[in-house]
């Protein structure tokens, strides 16, 4: 299968620290999957995640998304994905059908090809009869929708997630993962980052276990678990690989 990202000898490192947030990482995601990005806090992730997306320059390597180079080819690779943060990045003041219109123009979208997204995204997370609401009124739950379909709005070959269901409710979050899991079957690539390890371990085809800005395991999650001895969980494993230290 094709790589839709394949990172070769990776190398970050922040002004003033001694040691690199990305530290000669390699590391190849197949087209079609979901591939969890999985670490504990200071691990590398966002970095990581932060290069891939174009925000974030880097020291060494190389970086190749669906045959395009970073950042050589950023122009050719910024319309092939999308991004949806952790973080509510959206106008509170604005409808939620308004905010999808201006995050669809950012990509270029235009016209009755634009609303007939907006529409279909909104019934399919289950929003159509609260578009003309103010986002300031949502809930929790109900503002993550929106922020996952603002990412997706123009069809993304490739998209990157970080913490898609943080504190939302049970229903939310089912809602949003089997949408996930649909976007997926229509051939959409998903990068995801969580420290939900069950969450992890039902939705994705494989994962990649980072700490100290490099891969330290990666596989099918089942069958990490299952050649791991004294291991029932992807979580178990986590903690036996990462430790149980506090990283704050």
């Amino acid at each position: 299968m094709n790589a839709a990202i394949a990172i070769n000898s990776l190398k970050k490192t922040y002004r003033g620290n001694a040691s690199p947030a990305i530290d000669r990482l390699s590391l190849s995601i197949a087209q079609g999957t979901i591939f969890g990005l999985l670490g504990p806090n200071g691990a590398g992730k966002t970095t990581l995640i932060n290069i891939l997306c174009g925000l974030r320059s880097f020291d060494e390597g190389e970086v190749n998304i669906h045959g395009y180079s970073l950042p050589r080819q950023w122009k050719e690779i910024k319309t092939l994905i999308g991004f949806v943060p952790q973080e509510i990045a959206l106008y509170p003041m604005l409808t939620a059908y308004e905010n999808l219109k201006t995050f669809g123009g950012i990509f270029g979208l235009r016209g009755a090809a634009l609303d007939n997204n907006i529409n279909e995204l909104l019934f399919q997370f289950g929003l159509e009869q609260s578009k003309r609401r103010y986002l300031k009124n949502f809930s929790g739950g109900m503002k993550r929708r929106v922020n996952l379909i603002a990412g997706i709005l123009h069809r993304p070959k490739i998209l990157f997630l970080d913490e898609p269901t943080a504190g939302v409710d049970v229903q939310s979050k089912n809602v949003i993962l089997e949408s996930l899991r649909e976007i997926n079957r229509q051939g959409t690539t998903i990068i995801y980052t969580s420290h939900c390890m069950e969450e992890a371990e039902t939705l994705c085809s494989r994962v990649a276990f980072i700490d100290g800005g490099k891969v330290i395991c990666e596989g099918n999650p089942l069958e990490m678990i299952r050649q791991q001895p004294g291991c029932a969980s992807l979580e178990m494993l986590y903690l036996q690989l990462t430790g149980k230290n506090l990283r704050d």
